[in-house]
């Protein structure tokens, strides 16, 4: 006891000393890890990458009609489109490339329908809020 109370004036020095110094090891192994907002971020990213745009139902009976077939070049080209779009805080896109024309809802990286400039006697888009030419 005498020992004790030569080295430490108080209960609360003594949890100061060993309490922080176990709450500063914890604070240098949580440092390397990632918050929840970047670990969502990256997953986001992660899955645009993979995914890129779907297609829906019309869009994809269209193309089918149309006789459309995207390569993958087309595709990564539709893919960085819809990213300048999105970038540029478009909500419903008009995206031409190769004489083909994609309308695409931004925000859910979905191409709405698809023509090509033969099938499209008209050329007026309505309900878009931007273009994007690739």
């Amino acid at each position: 006891m005498d020992r004790l109370q030569n080295s430490f004036m108080s209960i609360d020095q003594v949890k100061d000393l060993y309490l922080n110094r176990e709450g500063q090891s914890k604070k240098t192994e949580n440092t390397n890890e990632l918050s929840f907002r970047q670990i969502l971020e990256k997953k986001q990213e992660a899955q645009y990458e993979i995914q890129g745009v779907t297609f829906s139902k019309h869009a994809s009976d269209r193309l089918a009609s149309r006789n459309i077939n995207l390569n993958e070049e087309q595709l990564q080209r539709l893919n960085e489109a819809v990213q300048q779009a999105k970038e540029k805080s478009i909500q419903e896109s008009l995206v031409m490339m190769d004489n083909i024309a994609f309308i695409v809802n931004i925000k859910n990286n979905t191409v709405i329908t698809a023509m090509d400039q033969e099938m499209n006697e008209s050329n007026v888009f309505t309900n878009i809020d931007g273009a994007v030419i690739v």
